[in-house]
């Protein structure tokens, strides 16, 4: 994976206004801001061996057909082989990230007898064998504390579900704190002061006071552990989840401000816990806050920030690595809540504020909230799969604008928050699915299969404004169908993908540089009103293919000559890329002359 640690400088920037962009003004690249987020290490992970053998079988450690796209979200599965399979297939098509989706803290009442009880009321299964000394966990923690003083209580309970196992340094006060075993399962009990501030002094005897419980419903075996040691195998960096915030009842979007002081407590413990068993791990990359918000220009009151601010103070503590957050755009017009891309680059500046290291933005397509379109087809009607959320539309009807104009907004916002002192990178989240399909790709819900034609148009619309691709999301999205989204990649992982073009002179020549994906020994061929000219990359102009500052990983460079004084001004060029074998880009560029 190429991790970039990198500075800003007058020197980036003076070259980057030197060049003459080929681009309407409404679609000017901003500022190309080298990458500053704290990262594990300078080097990028690399397999240990070609292919390793453990009791779930022989996996291979290559990558067979490296694609753009290069980080995958992943559910937790309970069983070990899955995990060794599916890092398996994501890394041979050039993955070498994996983000974990994880669990939430939830608040929960107590029956009489002290066992939780549902959000409807019924017992909890999950946390029925947790006793001590014949009592429910609760009674006994309730116990315990009145013994230390008779005023104290149980204020509030909470409990969190994981398949990871701790240490003790989960604990701070171990008089009040420990493991309960039970069969498989190894409940942790915590008990700390509601508003966080976590008192290291462990005085439960001195003052009469209310406490809160968190039982930690984790495993006999730590699944990070095991996912840490595959991803030293695979050559990759794992980030796995946060404690998810409870959702306020009244607007769920928002966490509940009521319950972040337990929040930070949880988080707190564990990632003293991380500190000492992995901080040294190259293979831990980060950390994933997984509560979604909205980007708009009213995020900076949203409580949610306070989470990932509070966060990012603890993890920048514990670990020194970033943390990562996945917020979600939504452009459409006839919605209340649609914004325009000044607005979200707005809420990314809000978002960078907190100190979150990696913004990796949803494009949104799949849901149907942004397309994926140029500026001279808005007036196209939408792709029928967009239907189902924007109905029979034209894109400048539906849309405040495309992808590609949220993260060149964005883009454009990084900049300025890494001159200020931020150090933030921006990712792009093609979300790899459609709003709905005839066969449902996931358990719950509608969202259906996509291609990688598609795939590949939301890879070019995230130009060259981001520093890394991923997607949302592996299981299942990737694996659905007949054939698989993954099996196309496989298949077609050599067709060339183009993100964005610039006029651009060498010596005395004019011409133009296009960047992009598998650029070897290819052919540019450019279209305009007046005539097509294809130009062979090996036999008139140049390829770069070394590592480029603040650019996605397997990112190149290709120049060729042009003479751009036979378009004419304001006309709209249409640039695609030819790999040696014939295929070619399924999405053209499209790109003007500035006047």
């Amino acid at each position: 994976m190429r991790w970039l640690l990198l500075v800003v400088g007058a020197a980036i920037l003076a070259v980057v206004a030197a060049v003459v962009i080929v681009m309407p003004p409404s679609d000017e690249p901003a500022p190309t801001a080298a990458s500053s987020t704290p990262k594990p290490s300078p080097s990028d992970p690399t397999p240990k061996v070609p292919e390793f053998t453990d009791n779930c079988g022989t996996f291979e450690t290559r990558e067979r057909a490296p694609y753009a796209v290069t980080g995958y979200w992943i559910t937790p599965k309970s069983n070990p082989c899955t995990w060794r399979s599916q890092l398996e297939e994501i890394h041979s098509v050039g993955g070498d990230t994996i983000i974990r989706i994880g669990y939430g803290l939830q608040f929960r009442t107590v029956s009489d007898s002290g066992e939780i009880l549902t959000r409807d009321g019924e017992l909890d299964s999950l946390y029925k064998a947790c006793e001590e000394d014949g009592l429910a966990c609760h009674d006994a923690a309730e116990r315990d504390l009145r013994e230390a003083n008779p005023g104290n209580r149980v204020g509030r309970t909470y409990v969190y579900r994981t398949d990871e196992s701790f240490g003790t340094n989960l604990f701070r006060c171990p008089q009040m704190e420990h493991p309960i075993k039970a069969g498989k399962r190894i409940y942790y009990r915590l008990l700390t002061q509601p508003d966080g501030s976590d008192d290291a002094t462990c005085d439960f005897s001195s003052k009469a006071t209310s406490y809160d419980l968190i039982l930690v419903a984790g495993s006999e075996e730590d699944s990070l552990a095991k996912l840490l040691d595959l991803g030293d195998q695979f050559g990759m960096r794992i980030f796995p989840a946060l404690p998810l915030a409870p959702r306020d009842p009244q607007t769920p979007t928002r966490a509940y401000k009521k319950h972040l002081g337990t929040l930070t407590t949880l988080t707190r413990r564990i990632l003293q816990d991380y500190g000492v068993r992995f901080a040294g791990r190259d293979s831990l990359g980060g950390v994933y806050q997984p509560f979604e918000v909205q980007m708009a220009d009213t995020l900076a009151t949203n409580p949610t920030l306070e989470v990932y601010a509070d966060q990012h103070t603890i993890v920048e503590q514990e670990l020194g690595k970033p943390i990562l957050i996945s917020p979600y755009m939504d452009a459409r017009k006839r919605v209340p809540f649609g914004q325009t891309p000044k607005q979200v680059a707005e809420a990314f500046k809000a978002l960078a504020k907190t100190g979150v290291g990696i913004i990796a933005p949803q494009d949104s397509r799949g849901t149907g909230k942004v397309g994926l379109f140029w500026p001279d087809q808005r007036d196209d009607e939408v792709d029928e799969r967009l239907r189902p959320v924007v109905g029979e539309s034209t894109y400048g009807t539906a849309y405040h604008g495309s992808t590609r104009d949220y993260y060149r907004e964005m883009a454009a916002a990084r900049a300025e928050m890494v001159a200020a002192g931020f150090q933030v990178d921006l990712w792009a989240n093609v979300e790899a699915f459609e709003p709905s399909g005839k066969e449902p790709c996931a358990p719950q819900g509608t969202r259906g299969k996509t291609d990688k034609k598609r795939l590949d148009q939301a890879v070019t619309m995230a130009g060259r404004y981001v520093q890394k691709v991923v997607s949302y999301m592996w299981s299942d999205f990737m694996t659905c169908g007949t054939p698989s989204l993954e099996k196309e990649i496989i298949a077609d992982w050599r067709r060339p993908i183009a993100v964005d073009a610039i006029r651009k002179g060498r010596d005395i020549q004019d011409g133009v540089e296009v960047r992009g994906y598998n650029f070897k020994d290819s052919t540019v061929t450019i279209t305009w009103s007046g005539g097509t000219k294809d130009l062979s990359v090996p036999a008139v102009g140049w390829l770069d293919e070394a590592r480029q500052e603040g650019l996605a990983e397997g990112m190149v460079t290709a120049w060729v000559p042009f003479d751009w004084t036979q378009v004419p001004a304001g006309d709209w060029v249409r640039i695609t890329v030819k790999g040696p074998s014939g295929q070619a880009t399924t999405e053209p560029l499209h790109v003007r002359i500035v006047t």
